[in-house]
């Protein structure tokens, strides 16, 4: 079978594996769609400080179950399926209190193990998730949309909530998605115009373009001066954390999606004076992947328009090279390996 791997900083190559071999309780996995994250990115550019080489990205993937033996899930032969990445010890202090996705000793496919971009994979049962008829693009979607999800449900929100969202790149315009069918009224900001139009078609009730607009004076303006009750950071950089904490309303919660490598220097009084509830998110739960196959499936949501190209396995370098130079015009691109739709 093909496999991609990333063989060291931006070398990738295509090379031929043996075809797995399902152990107990495992499944045999025909790989469809993977999506690439950005953490596939960082591995292929040097700046993954989690990934040894050579390494076999992807954690986002859909997946047509070849072989399965019996099993108390209902899974068969032919099931369309994504899966949970995150693989954890079940001994720490976290996975004890079932925090799973917080695990001392994560690891996330395609980073700290090989991952799914690869024709053939076996996974544990337990953690194949039912597509419920989705499309195998939409369930490519679904890890990226959970992260975004998990985040929100970190914090309480209320319908009627005035929400602001810290980046428009695809974790945010997720958030953006879930927040909305929440009934949250939401904001977004960002530099790129591009991403701020994709924002439109998702709905969001303000966009606020940073190179352009006084961040302060729309925030103001669309809170009638309170503040939000809930500031969504999906960039990762000191600034758009202080964005956050000066936006957000006395009482307001604040939630950290992007995953920052910079330090912040600010006067924390300011979270004492405002009585911010701050959250941070890891990850997410097999529920959460579950909760959005359902409201993509019922809500019909247009995640699609999320994607911004799909490749195959010869263009895989090429796919990688434009998100490494990615101008903030490209949002998620997709592998096909045994699909065709």
């Amino acid at each position: 079978m093909k496999v991609i791997e990333i063989s060291k900083p931006y070398e990738i190559r295509i090379i031929e594996k043996p075809m797995p071999v399902a152990g107990e309780n495992e499944a045999l996995l025909k790989v469809l769609y993977c999506g690439i994250c950005g953490a596939d990115v960082a591995s292929y550019t040097g700046n993954q400080p989690f990934t040894t080489y050579p390494r076999i990205p992807g954690h986002e993937f859909s997946a047509e179950i070849v072989e399965i033996g019996e099993n108390d899930k209902g899974f068969k032969k032919g099931d369309i399926i994504t899966c949970n990445p995150y693989f954890n010890c079940g001994e720490c202090y976290a996975c004890k209190r079932s925090l799973v996705n917080a695990c001392y000793d994560n690891q996330t496919m395609g980073v700290q193990r090989d991952g799914s971009f690869q024709e053939y994979i076996t996974m544990p049962v337990d953690r194949l998730i039912n597509g419920r008829g989705l499309s195998a693009k939409q369930l490519a979607l679904i890890e990226p949309f959970s992260i975004s999800a998990h985040a929100l449900s970190r914090a309480r929100i209320n319908k009627g909530d005035n929400l602001l969202i810290v980046g428009a790149g695809p974790i945010g315009l997720f958030a953006l998605i879930k927040a909305k069918a929440m009934g949250a009224r939401v904001a977004i900001a960002d530099l790129l115009e591009s991403r701020l139009t994709l924002a439109k078609s998702f709905g969001v009730d303000m966009i606020i373009n940073n190179k352009v607009d006084d961040f302060n004076k729309k925030c103001s303006e669309f809170t009638f001066g309170n503040g939000f009750d809930v500031c969504v950071e999906a960039c990762g950089s000191p600034v758009t954390f202080l964005s956050c904490i000066d936006a957000a309303a006395h009482g307001a919660n604040v939630i950290l999606i992007g995953n920052g490598k910079k330090e912040t220097t600010f006067v924390h009084s300011v979270i004492l004076k405002k009585e911010l509830n701050i959250f941070g998110s890891r990850n997410a739960f097999t529920k959460d992947f579950e909760e959005l196959i359902y409201l993509v499936s019922t809500e019909k949501t247009d995640i699609l328009s999320m994607v911004s190209g799909v490749y195959g396995i010869a263009d895989a370098k090429t796919a990688f090279d434009s998100l490494a130079n990615n101008d903030g015009s490209l949002a998620k691109l997709l592998i096909r390996f045994g699909a065709d739709e």
